[in-house]
């Protein structure tokens, strides 16, 4: 688990997995609390059965409700069929106070110094909340535990760390997590298989045979630069998981076998991946572009001949094909094997926090808590990241289809969420993995199965629960030693006279800077992690 709480949150859009639901109809039984049957009396008016609700029974309430929710959307929300189909659901009416990327955080502060706080909201830090919590202003969860199955057994039963990384000091947790969200694998070392079979140059398997590949490249096309990259200084985070020191909280990794974390720019590992990368750039294996390149000249050499291998994202595979295909079919861009000694690639967390989605302390709580509760289901799942079964989509060979979206080329969430209202961020709580989601394409599904055949993960590592002073001095101290070491990194690589007496130089430098102090925060949190967990 290698992220820590005091990050500011982002405005992503926040994906989870779920099972499926079935089709709503006609039901001789309910959902207990121990996710058996219980047997309804053939003159009692039966619920429809909406699948798995982890113990709940719906509807949630025994008359009429209306919550706010203060949530990100581009669209408009409040006229879609997610609207009344969870009223319908749940005897539950969501106003949805929706605003766009652009502008939600503005919106926010706005409400929240009115004083009026929407029954659900997220988009405050995590510090920012725990503070609302001690004020009494928002719900701590577990406190209302015994009224929330589908929450007891994901974050009190299943996932227990969930309280100590984003807990309060007094073990109360104040923002709902999001489940299961991530895909296996997201980025990666991407090549251009069309050239290395044409020139009969093997996939590589280690970082000695990826060396080797970029020289074969190199002499059959002396004109190019076999290794290009567009992402600046983050090459040197994407690559650090290849040599045992990436992670989520990078500067800072955790050293497994020590049990102890360390600021990643002073390790010898470091020192090693650098080594590597000024020997490919003093071959003319590297870009010499590679931390100025802009997107277009980085596309511009990675769909001709100047350059065949990449790190990027994976729909990265597809988007160039369709880009290039008509000038050159036989294009075909892989995902490749992890480079580095350690031969893995960056683990992306089951469990994700960064929304902060609170509670308010009001009179609707319990509603809320209980409709946060059933969206976190398999069934709440399924109805907000897939819709409705039998009037939304059809199953056909485990995937979704949609007979209203026949027309539409691609049906992408971006789709759904605009003629359904589905994918709402902070409002998918746990989405089903038949979701279009996670429909790769044939070249996608081959990243997936290439990793998770080869386990070629880093280890997660603790979310580590930082107090305000330990996120305050870690903000100090970090900011300028990221920034040092970007500067070191870029010139190290880059300057044919840097070498051991440089690299001295800047382990001197980083002391200085505070290394030492900003690894004794982050294992004094250890401490306190692991006595938590005892």
């Amino acid at each position: 688990m290698k992220k820590i709480s005091f990050i500011l949150v982002t405005a992503m859009m926040i994906l989870l997995t779920a099972c499926g639901g079935n089709d709503p109809k006609p039901a001789a039984t309910n959902t207990n609390q121990s996710g058996g049957n219980e047997t309804v009396s053939p003159t009692t008016e039966v619920a429809a059965d909406y699948g798995d609700t982890g113990g709940l029974t719906l509807p949630l309430v025994d008359k009429p409700t209306t919550i706010t929710w203060m949530l990100v959307s581009e669209n408009p929300v409040q006229d879609k069929l997610i609207v009344k189909e969870i009223e319908k659901r749940t005897g539950i009416k969501v106003e949805f106070q929706t605003y766009s990327k652009a502008t939600f955080q503005e919106k926010l502060r706005v409400t929240l110094g009115s004083g009026k706080l929407p029954d659900v909201f997220h988009g405050l830090t995590l510090a920012e909340v725990k503070k609302l919590g001690k004020q009494n202003a928002v719900v701590a969860l577990n406190d209302y535990a015994d009224q929330l199955p589908n929450f007891s057994k994901l974050y009190l039963e299943e996932n227990s760390w969930v309280i100590q990384s984003y807990g309060d000091e007094h073990g109360k947790l104040y923002t709902w997590p999001i489940y299961n969200m991530n895909r296996d694998v997201n980025h990666g070392f991407l090549y251009r298989k069309d050239i290395f079979d044409k020139h009969g140059i093997p996939l590589w398997t280690n970082t000695e045979e990826f060396y080797q590949a970029l020289k074969a490249l190199k002499e059959h096309y002396p004109q190019s630069y076999p290794l290009a990259s567009k992402t600046a200084a983050n090459l040197f985070k994407d690559y650090a998981y290849g040599w045992g020191i990436g992670g989520e909280s990078y500067p800072m990794y955790y050293d497994e076998a020590n049990k102890v974390w360390k600021f990643a720019p002073m390790q010898q590992q470091n020192k090693d991946m650098l080594d590597f990368l000024k020997k490919l750039l003093n071959e003319g294996l590297l870009d010499p572009e590679f931390l100025t390149d802009t997107s277009d000249s980085w596309t511009s050499k990675m769909t001709t001949d100047k350059a065949f291998v990449t790190f990027d994202w994976i729909g990265r595979l597809d988007l160039f094909y369709n880009q290039i295909s008509s000038k050159n079919p036989s294009y075909d861009l892989r995902y490749g094997n992890p480079v580095g000694p350690t031969g893995n690639i960056r683990t992306l967390f089951p469990i994700n926090n960064e929304l902060n989605i609170a509670v308010a302390n009001n009179a609707n709580k319990e509603v809320a808590l209980k409709l946060l509760d059933y969206l976190s289901s398999p069934s709440g799942g399924t109805l907000m990241s897939m819709g409705i079964e039998g009037e939304t989509f059809t199953m056909v060979d485990n995937k979704p289809v949609y007979p209203e979206l026949k027309d539409v080329p691609l049906v992408d969430i971006s789709v759904l969420d605009n003629k359904y209202g589905l994918w709402l961020e902070g409002a998918t709580l746990r989405p089903d993995r038949r979701s279009v989601y996670y429909n790769f394409t044939e070249k996608e599904q081959e990243a997936q199965d290439m990793m998770l055949s080869a386990k070629s993960f880093e280890p997660l590592d603790p979310i580590l629960n930082f107090t305000d002073e330990e996120t305050a001095e870690i903000l100090e101290l970090q900011q300028g030693l990221q920034k040092a070491a970007e500067e070191f990194n870029s010139n190290y690589v880059l300057n044919p006279a840097y070498g051991e007496k440089n690299w001295e130089d800047w382990l001197q430098y980083a002391e200085k800077l505070g290394s030492s102090s900003l690894e004794a925060t982050y294992n004094q949190a250890q401490q306190r992690y692991d006595a938590a967990a005892k």
